[in-house]
């Protein structure tokens, strides 16, 4: 029922609002994974993110792509929380120490072979602006360490539906799909560096403007 539900949502609503309101140009979308496990790392601006990315995987994926999100936001309510579980297929981790190790669902679903979308800035920063990347990201992958890190990048969303905004406003969006990062050591050495990858697929973007 849930995939069922998930295929129509994405069919019925993501796809219009996204490729036909919206309008959207990817770049090296071969590079996105059609298997698990792998995660997706994206720069975050809008509530748009997540639905934009699950208009780029085939319907016989999308059912294994799950958002990783923040409980005490989307499972505040219970009409929100049956959408979220549901519909969206969110993962929630606890951010107030509820659990002691509050990535271990996401550990779990890897196992699983799922795909997994996470924001490493943490939250929707500034509009075209990348926030400091949380370390949540280096202790996923240090407890998966052969899993491909993707970094995507989405240009446009925050002109589309940025913070505050309540409707989506047409507006073209770009994105950037990068290599696979891997698993280093040194948190600080790996934080930089898909920070940098960020940077050079921002850099993509604003070259693209006329």
């Amino acid at each position: 029922m849930t995939r069922l539900l998930r295929w129509i949502f994405t069919l019925c609503i993501a796809w219009p609002l996204v490729w036909i309101w919206l309008g959207v140009s990817v770049s090296n979308r071969k590079k996105l994974p059609v298997s698990g496990p792998a995660i997706i790392v994206a720069n975050h601006n809008s509530h748009l993110d997540v639905l934009t990315l699950f208009t780029l995987f085939p319907l016989s994926t999308l059912v294994n792509v799950q958002p990783v999100a923040a409980a005490d936001y989307f499972l505040k309510n219970k009409v929100m929380a049956w959408f979220a579980l549901n519909i969206i297929g969110i993962i929630p981790v606890h951010r107030n120490g509820q659990s002691a190790n509050p990535l271990a669902p996401c550990v779990e679903a890897l196992a699983k072979n799922k795909i997994l979308i996470l924001f490493p800035e943490g939250t929707r920063g500034e509009p075209g602006k990348l926030s400091e990347l949380k370390s949540g990201i280096w202790h996923l992958s240090q407890s998966q360490p052969d899993v491909p890190v993707i970094p995507v990048y989405l240009h446009g969303l925050d002109r589309a539906m940025g913070k505050g905004q309540k409707i989506p406003i047409p507006f073209f969006i770009d994105i950037y799909v990068d290599d696979p990062l891997f698993y280093q050591t040194d948190k600080a050495a790996f934080k930089a560096a898909l920070l940098q990858r960020f940077l050079d697929l921002q850099q993509q973007a604003t070259r693209k403007i006329p």
